[in-house]
């Protein structure tokens, strides 16, 4: 998950820099994007032979009232020898403007088969540990070690340390996925800058024009093991404002391609505090 799906917190809390940044950052686009998915490369005797499938995005809010994300992906993966397999994921969230509640479902169905269903609310506490409340997939209460970041304050993280010139971010990362009781490491690598037009036509808009965007990779580990072999890899172009394109995610043995096919912009919010 886009996620953007898109992620030690305490290398970018409240630095100088950042607060600085923060004062004159662009505010994140309120947008909607589809990427379609195609197999970028495919190695092992597992992994598929092709694969297609489609990204939607629909991101809102405001710093002031607080963001919302509805994303879904359709993946169907060829293998080499018998039936192709669907699998159809949706989540809904919401996550204070404050980056210290989050809100969370997410719904995972596979060739027709029972929903997966995960409905959950996180808080961040006073000490820096994150408490977890699970509706679904059972009613359980746990807490996990922090520090600890969102989906959209990571991504606005990986924006200040990118616009302050830097290179790396390392942050602990909830997002409710999987069973909802998992957070993970995430090491971020960011590249050089630049405004060039991009490839894809539906990028070309006046919105985008001359906002930096700069190509990030961000590898996701089960907590405590970033010296292994990250267990998911997500690449892609990040503009100034949040936007996304050229998408690449890499399950291990197999890469997906997500091209931009559509992009719709709208006005952002001002705060009313």
């Amino acid at each position: 998950m886009i996620s953007l799906r898109v992620l030690a917190a305490a290398i970018c809390a409240a630095t100088p820099v950042g607060q600085a940044f923060a004062e004159r950052a662009l505010p994140l686009a309120n947008h909607r994007a589809v990427y379609d998915l195609s197999l970028l490369k495919s190695s092992g005797a597992k992994a598929p032979a092709q694969a297609r499938g489609r990204i939607a995005f629909d991101f809102s809010g405001s710093a002031c009232e607080g963001y919302v994300q509805n994303f879904r992906q359709i993946t169907e993966l060829q293998p080499s020898e018998g039936a192709a397999k669907l699998s159809d994921m949706r989540s809904a969230t919401f996550e204070g403007g404050d980056g210290a509640d989050f809100r969370f479902k997410v719904e995972t169905k596979v060739d027709n088969s029972r929903t997966d269903e995960v409905d959950g609310k996180a808080k961040k506490s006073a000490d820096a540990r994150l408490a977890i409340d699970l509706a679904k997939p059972k009613r359980t209460r746990l807490e996990l070690a922090g520090p600890m970041l969102f989906p959209t304050e990571h991504l606005r993280k990986i924006v200040e340390t990118a616009a302050a010139g830097e290179q790396l971010l390392e942050a602990r990362v909830f997002d409710g996925t999987g069973d909802g009781e998992k957070a993970f490491d995430t090491l971020t690598v960011i590249g050089k800058p630049t405004t060039e037009p991009p490839q894809e036509k539906v990028a070309r808009v006046n919105a985008l024009n001359n906002i930096r965007r700069w190509p990030v990779t961000i590898s996701y580990f089960d907590l405590g093991k970033k010296d292994g072999q990250p267990i998911y890899v997500l690449s892609f172009d990040l503009y100034e404002n949040g936007v996304s394109r050229a998408l690449k995610l890499d399950y291990g043995d197999f890469v997906l391609r997500g091209d931009m096919t559509d992009l719709i912009l709208q006005p952002t919010p001002a705060c009313k505090k």
